[in-house]
């Protein structure tokens, strides 16, 4: 059973990863590259979207982790997880603390009633969003790491 836990915990964080790397390198970069208030209506969809789902996959992930660290315990791969947790946890903090702020005024942004300033929140957005995917990475990292 803790090899089915282990197995669908780092699943569950690799694909969210990989959505998270994606909405950084590439989505927002050909956003960014299309014409007049495109950018601004994609980032707003996306916002929406994945604003919606992606508090859940980050607690669902960050719970795992902790019940497969609780689990694990006193094993030597118990201390990556345990770790795993933590670079989760802080994620969770980052995003709450400054990524949901900007996120929530940029979804409900139109052509018509966006701020003077939306493209510079955007780049603080994406600021804190690379930093947060590092920090995601490790944590994957380090699960995948104790799974081997």
């Amino acid at each position: 059973m803790l090899t089915a836990l282990e197995v669908f915990t780092t699943v569950t964080v690799g694909l969210m990863v990989g959505v998270e790397f994606s909405v950084a390198f590439v989505i927002n970069r050909i956003l960014d590259a299309l014409p007049e208030d495109s950018a601004l209506l994609g980032r707003a969809h996306g916002g929406r979207m994945l604003g919606a789902l992606m508090p859940v996959w980050y607690i669902a992930s960050l719970a795992l982790s902790a019940v497969w660290a609780i689990a694990a315990w006193g094993e030597s791969a118990a201390k990556l997880v345990v770790v795993a947790a933590a670079l989760l946890l802080l994620s969770v903090i980052m995003s709450v603390a400054l990524l949901v702020p900007i996120n929530n005024r940029g979804k409900t942004w139109t052509p018509e009633n966006r701020p003077d300033d939306w493209k510079e929140q955007a780049t603080r957005w994406d600021r804190y969003h690379y930093a947060r995917v590092a920090v995601i990475i490790a944590a994957f990292t380090l699960l995948a790491a104790a799974l081997a």
